[in-house]
């Protein structure tokens, strides 16, 4: 674990593990627990809480027990896990007044700042619908399409670092899009900053990493008490943390002031709160804030990741990239770029996305929801204070759901050539975090302008001979793959000519469409 339990915090931790050992004896009931690993007197599971690829270990639990529904231990902190869709809706779903909280998270919210994204979550899921529902999404399809033809010409022109080109797509539509902010070139200091934020959040968030998660007493513990890097790391965090939630907004509000500002969620959420009979406007306006941020932290990484884990499936997979492109050729013709209303005209297209997302889904674990009361399921009890986390990968991983689960199968979203509206989706459910901050980001606008126009290969060495991928993903809350290399070329001298027609006009297009929108 990120914390080094040293011999000098152990007088601490007894005294802690003793109190909520003592509480968990109290609360105790007749019913049975869900089955898990062995409990050891007071510490429970505590040293068998794994720091990295929890879904694993859980999954491994679940197989050996027999059971969708786990239970652990932690030193009196009470964790669920639930490995099938079966119990996730049961529990988040049917019993969504139970379940609907989100359980403390000390070093993300205390120590690392990230208040703004707790406190007011419900207020924030308004103001987001008001702004991304399905018909006002629409109003941000000219900067997806610019930001598309960019990203085409940017792997065409430097097809070596295909990650952080992905990472540069996302953070700059997303900012475009919450703050009307143009970001033209990587590094740029506002993304950099919101990356180092988001990274510490992917990391916070994991149950078990972090201990102070698990004894909230932790947090106390002073910065220079041996032991206590938690701390230290934290404070860096919070750094960026803060900064994600001022600096854009601050930027953004300068904008509007000048008169210089781009159609945006916040320039339209300031307006909309200028015109109101709102009497309590600077509270609103914090809210604002703090959507605006949350926005950036649940899509920058994941859309990155997604695409990532879309060339990961091309290189494993060029049969269905194939046969993906012959659909595409069919209905557009070659060296022609898709756009949002030939969705609907690419079944198969729309399954390979389907596909990549259950196949490596890039949150294989979902944030822990709280219960506050008892409660029974299936003869078990579930006891109030319970940490309760659905096992996303477990779930993308079903056999009964999805068989052959480890393989790339895009059909298995497929009936008779058109996609299944029964096949449950791998986003479904209120399990997962969202996959992106706005539903339209993934979309197949840019997986299809990929590959009708590029074709995505295995690496070579000096000798001519494949080189395989490693196939592995950092291990967070959000799991992008790790750095690799593969080869990005045109499919014809046809595809750069589109590729540079569509990325130089792209600044035209793009004034033009938010001339008319302001």
């Amino acid at each position: 674990m990120i914390l080094a339990i040293s011999s000098s915090l152990w007088s601490i931790l007894a005294l802690i593990i003793l109190f909520y050992g003592t509480r968990w004896k109290r609360n105790r009931s007749r019913l049975p627990l869900p089955p898990g690993p062995k409990k050891l007197p007071l510490i429970g599971n505590l040293l068998d809480l794994p720091s990295e690829r929890q879904w694993e270990a859980y999954h491994k639990w679940s197989k050996e027990y027999n059971s969708d529904i786990i239970h652990i231990d932690a030193a009196g902190t009470s964790i669920v896990v639930l490995s099938s869709m079966e119990a996730v809706r049961d529990l988040f779903d049917r019993r969504s007044s139970l379940y609907s909280d989100r359980v403390s998270l000390p070093m993300l919210v205390e120590l690392m700042g990230w208040d703004f994204g707790i406190d007011s979550r419900r207020a924030h899921r308004k103001i987001f619908h008001e702004a991304f529902n399905v018909n006002a999404a629409k109003q941000f399809h000219p900067q997806e399409r610019v930001a598309a033809h960019r990203l085409l010409r940017r792997l065409l022109n430097d097809p070596k670092d295909i990650m952080q080109h992905f990472r540069h797509l996302a953070a700059g539509l997303i900012m475009d899009v919450t703050y009307g902010i143009d970001i033209r070139s990587p590094g740029d200091p506002y993304t950099t900053l919101a990356e180092e934020a988001v990274h510490g959040v992917s990391i916070a968030t994991l149950p078990g990493r972090f201990l102070v998660n698990t004894i909230p007493a932790l947090k106390y513990v002073p910065s220079w008490f041996p032991g206590a890097g938690f701390q230290r790391q934290a404070k860096e965090w919070r750094t960026a943390a803060r900064g994600l939630l001022e600096m854009p907004f601050a930027h953004a509000q300068r904008n509007i002031a000048l008169g210089s500002a781009s159609p945006s969620f916040t320039s339209r959420s300031l307006a909309a709160l200028e015109a109101s009979p709102n009497n309590n406007k600077r509270e609103h306006e914090d809210l604002i804030k703090g959507t605006a941020a949350n926005m950036y932290a649940a899509g920058s990484d994941t859309t990155a990741a997604t695409l990532g884990t879309f060339v990961y499936a091309m290189l494993a997979n060029p049969k269905a990239q194939r046969k993906a492109q012959a659909e595409l050729d069919a209905l557009l013709g070659p060296g022609h770029l898709p756009d949002f209303a030939d969705e609907v005209s690419l079944p198969y297209v729309s399954a390979v996305v389907k596909e990549v997302l259950r196949w490596k889904n890039v949150t294989p674990i979902a944030i822990p929801h709280f219960v506050s009361v008892d409660d029974e399921y299936r003869g078990y009890r579930i006891p109030a204070g319970s940490m309760v986390i659905g096992n996303t990968w477990a779930i993308l991983h079903d056999e009964d759901m999805y068989p052959d689960p480890h393989a790339f199968k895009p059909e298995r979203f497929l009936l008779d050539g058109k996609l299944e509206s029964g096949r449950a989706e791998p986003r479904g459910g209120r399990l997962w975090v969202r996959q992106a901050t706005y539903g339209h980001l993934f979309s197949l606008h840019y997986r299809a302008s990929m590959l009708a126009t590029l074709d995505i290969k295995k690496a070579r060495d000096e000798h001519g001979n494949e080189l395989e991928p490693s196939y592995e993903f950092f291990p967070g809350l959000v799991s992008p793959p790790l750095p690799f290399e593969c080869s990005i070329t045109p499919r014809s001298k046809k595809a750069v000519e589109i590729i540079h027609a569509a990325s130089s006009g792209a600044t035209n297009e793009l004034q033009n469409n938010l001339w008319h929108l302001t």
